[in-house]
Order: C-alpha cells, then structure tokens, then sequence
C-alpha cells in the first residue's frame, strides 16, 4: 500500500500552500518579463539538529506528490483575485491570473533519495526551470522537507539509543501539533526508525504497523485492575499489554501475572505489560524479576513517559529490563529543537542571451550564512569496501564549473580554508543528488516508505560512532571543490566592495 501522501487526503488544490511573498514575486518575475528565465535553487540546512552529527533525508516522497498536483483551482484564482492592496486596488491583474490557472510545472528536481544521512549545507533538493515557477515552490517544499527530515533525524537517535533489537513505539499523536503535525510526524518516525505507531490514520495512509494498550480509564471503569485485565484480555486474548501503574505498579504487575496464567491455561499468552511513571529503571527490574519467577518470560515491558533519547540511553546504562519504547511528546514535536532551518536559496540564472550562467551569491555579516553559488552536486568518498562503505567526506561541487573535475580534488571547509582534505585518486564515491522529474514528470517510482526507512537504518549505521553519539559528536568532513571555493571567494570580493578606514 502506496497511496498518493497528501493529494488524497487534503483539498484537490494545495497550490496556496506558500507564503504571500512568493505570490507577489511571481508576479513581479512575470511583469518584468523574468517568469521563463532559467533558474537554479538548492534547499539545505546549515547545521544537524539536536546538536547531533548528522541528519536523516526525508519528506522527498510528500514534495513530489505536492509538485506533480501543482495546480491553482477556481476557488484559489478567486480567493487572489479578491486581495486587495493598502488602496484598495486588486493586487492582483485579471492577466496575471489568467496566466495561473494556465500554469503547468515543468521544472527538473534532483534530491537525495530519503532515508539518506546528510550534512550541514549539502543541497537535499536542486530545482531547475523557469524562475517564476522555482520560486513558488519555496515555501511548501521547506514546510514539508524541514518537518520530516528533523523528525525522522529525531527517530533515528532514539532508535540509537534503544538498541538494535528492541522495539520502538511512537506514541505521540496526542501531543502533536494537530492532526497533520500528528500525521506528517508518524511518517517521518517509522521512516526514521520507529517500528510501529498508534496514529490509525497513519496507519491506514501510510500502511504503518498500528499498536496500543490501554489507559488508565480503563482500569478505572472497573472494580478492580484484575478484573479490568482480565476483561481486556477477553477482548484481545492474543494481543493485550496491560497498564500496570493506575495504582500501585508493583502490585499492576502482580495482578497482571495472575490473569496471564489464567490466559495460558486457555490457550493465549499475555504480551506485555507498560509502565508509565515512576522510577523505569528499578520498577522495570523488578517487574521483570516478578514475570520471569512466574515462568512469563516472554512478556514484553514497554515503558512510556516522556523518553527521549538521552533518557533511553540513561536507563539501558541502568540495567532497565525494558524491551519496547513508546516515545511520545518528544519525538512527535522535536521537543527539544522544534524546527529545523532549512533554506531555499537562489545559486544561478541563465544569461540574457542563454547561452550561459550568471552564478548567484547570498551574502551575510555570518560567514556561515554566505551561500554556495552554482549548480551543486553532493559527492561521498567512501571506504574502499565501496557504494556501501563507510561515508569518508563529502564535497559539494559545481556541475557548470569551467574547467572538469580532478581525478583528485582537494575538499576545502567553507568557513576555514586551511583545512583542507585531499582526495586519493581512484577513491570510490557516489553522487547524492540523483534525477527526481524532468520537465515536471517523474522519472521513475520513488521507494516505498518501507524501502526508504531500511535505507535509513543502513545509512545511520554506517556512520561513525563518534558521529553517532549525542554529546559532542565528530564533525563529518563537508566541503567544497577547492575550484568551487576560489570561485565562491571571488565572487564574495565581487559582490562585497571594501569600505576606507
């Protein structure tokens, strides 16, 4: 199950799904004569979120489904149509609309497949065609890819912590920011490493595994918690984790036990049991000491309660005996970095005459804020076990460059020029950016969300683990093409004149 990501779940139209100022862009392009000219844009972020070491490519398979439904309705051309400037004129002319609801996206896009690692200031997607469209695909390509790839970024570091075995939950539609925060929050999770999420409609949509318990009310609404399970287990005989914590944990787990060996004499098996407060570490030890004494040893404990990454890490160094995870606020809200600062920045425009490109530069008093002029292509040296080895450095480089690649460049820091990283000749490496749609038209099917999500998981585990840990991770080597460095500085000393002293 493959369902179109949010054609099929929103209005037809989501083509006003963009800030106002991309709007009056367009048609200023368009008055001017500039709409059809030629244009390059790149979408990256400057720095990993959670002040990690990497972050997870993700929302590529939402952007694409958006791009090739990109259409202004009847309804969106007259919601336009009645905006009114500070004079109360249209803000918009009849002709300009006229040329909207004729609008078919033809542009190229080439992105890195989701799933994959990434870096500060690598171009995630580079978009190619006419200026007034690449410009109107700014905002809603930043909504989508920002959002997914910090959540599935999030996943991966609380599937690190969790382990390689046991089982994490996401739990979190309850605290997400509405329900397509909610929805948009339990794809990125599965992708990035979540094995299953209660969020049904994530469920239906996606085709993600769906798991739950129950709440306290449950318990409540009967007279006792063992006959509040065994009710439960009536109901789900093969499938019930029982809530151990509405009174008094220990004793849960106790009243637990006895209504899982009422269970096996009939046949079924208790699956688990979840803690939800209290001290996870001690409770889950004793716990599991109390279901092993009783011959229950193949009963999960799932513990929720607001785990996070560098919590889950803290209670395995504990010796918890916890076996699933159900992550909840803080992964469905990127708790502790709410949004990632991805940008959308112009890199070139075909001359007037088109036969060639006048290359665009962002300048800022932030060195780390100047952007990368060109059109960029991201290249992984690997380890010599090849296209599946180990990530060794990455160099973004100038596919329009004059002058052809070397056999062995030279990767130089953007913000440091002295640290330099030659490259052998002969390394093996693979390029990230890879063909999405031409001419507005897929290329070929994009991976499944399952794909996608094994891609993750070998993409993270490839890294090192000094680029995997939470607190002061190794700084993957990214950089640029010494010849794109020199072109960039040149460019810089072009745009920016010296001012006397």
């Amino acid at each position: 199950m493959n369902p179109a990501p949010l054609s099929g779940l929103y209005a037809p139209s989501l083509a006003l799904v963009t800030d106002l100022y991309q709007l009056t862009m367009a048609y200023g392009y368009w008055q001017q004569g500039l709409h059809d000219r030629e244009a390059v844009f790149h979408l990256y972020f400057r720095k990993a979120p959670f002040q990690g070491g990497y972050a997870v490519a993700a929302g590529l398979a939402l952007a694409v489904d958006w791009l090739e439904n990109l259409r202004f309705s009847a309804d969106d051309l007259a919601y336009l149509g009645g905006l009114r400037g500070s004079r109360g004129t249209p803000l918009f002319p009849p002709a300009f609309l006229d040329y909207l609801r004729d609008l078919t996206f033809t542009c190229d896009v080439d992105a890195v497949p989701e799933g994959t690692a990434v870096f500060g200031n690598e171009p995630l997607l580079r978009v190619r065609g006419p200026l007034l469209q690449a410009q109107l695909l700014e905002t809603a390509l930043l909504t989508l890819v920002n959002f997914q790839t910090l959540i599935a970024t999030k996943a991966a570091r609380i599937r690190e912590a969790a382990g390689p075995d046991d089982q994490v939950l996401e739990f979190g539609l309850r605290r997400a920011q509405g329900f397509d925060g909610g929805l948009g929050a339990s794809r990125a999770a599965y992708l990035g490493g979540a094995d299953a999420t209660s969020n049904v409609l994530a469920g239906q949509r996606y085709g993600l595994p769906v798991r739950g318990t129950h709440a306290h009310s449950w318990v409540m609404s009967f007279g006792n918690e063992e006959q509040a399970f065994a009710a439960y287990a009536q109901a789900f005989p093969d499938d019930s984790v029982f809530l151990v914590d509405t009174y008094d944990t220990l004793d849960g787990v106790r009243h637990a036990i006895a209504v899982a060996q009422q269970m096996r004499r009939n046949g079924h098996e208790l699956s688990g049991i979840r803690l939800d407060s209290g001290d996870l570490a001690y409770l889950s030890i004793a716990a599991r000491q109390l279901l092993d004494a009783a011959g229950l040893t193949q009963v999960r404990i799932v513990a929720s309660n607001d785990l996070e990454e560098n919590l889950i890490a803290s209670l395995r160094q504990q010796g918890a005996r916890i076996d699933t995870w159900g992550v909840g606020t803080q992964l469905v809200t990127a708790y502790n970095q709410p949004a990632l600062g991805g940008v959308y920045k112009l890199a070139a425009l075909r001359t007037e005459d088109g036969a060639g490109w006048d290359f665009t530069i962002k300048l800022s008093e932030q060195q780390a804020k100047t952007s990368i002029p060109g059109i960029l292509q991201v290249r992984r040296y690997l380890s010599d076990s090849g296209e599946l080895g180990q990530p060794r450095a990455d160099m973004i480089y100038n596919l329009a460059a004059p002058a052809p690649l070397p056999e062995a460049p030279v990767i130089l820091d953007p913000t440091d020029a002295t640290r330099r990283r030659p490259v052998r000749p002969g390394a093996p490496f693979v390029d990230l950016l890879q063909p999405v749609l031409r001419d507005g038209q897929l290329v070929s099917p994009l991976p499944t969300l399952t794909e996608s999500r094994a891609h993750a998981r070998q993409q993270v585990a490839g890294l090192d683990p000094s680029i995997r840990r939470f607190l002061n991770p190794h700084v993957y080597p990214v950089g640029l093409e010494q010849g794109l460095h020199a072109f960039r500085t040149e460019l810089v000393l072009a745009r920016r004149p010296g001012r006397a002293v």
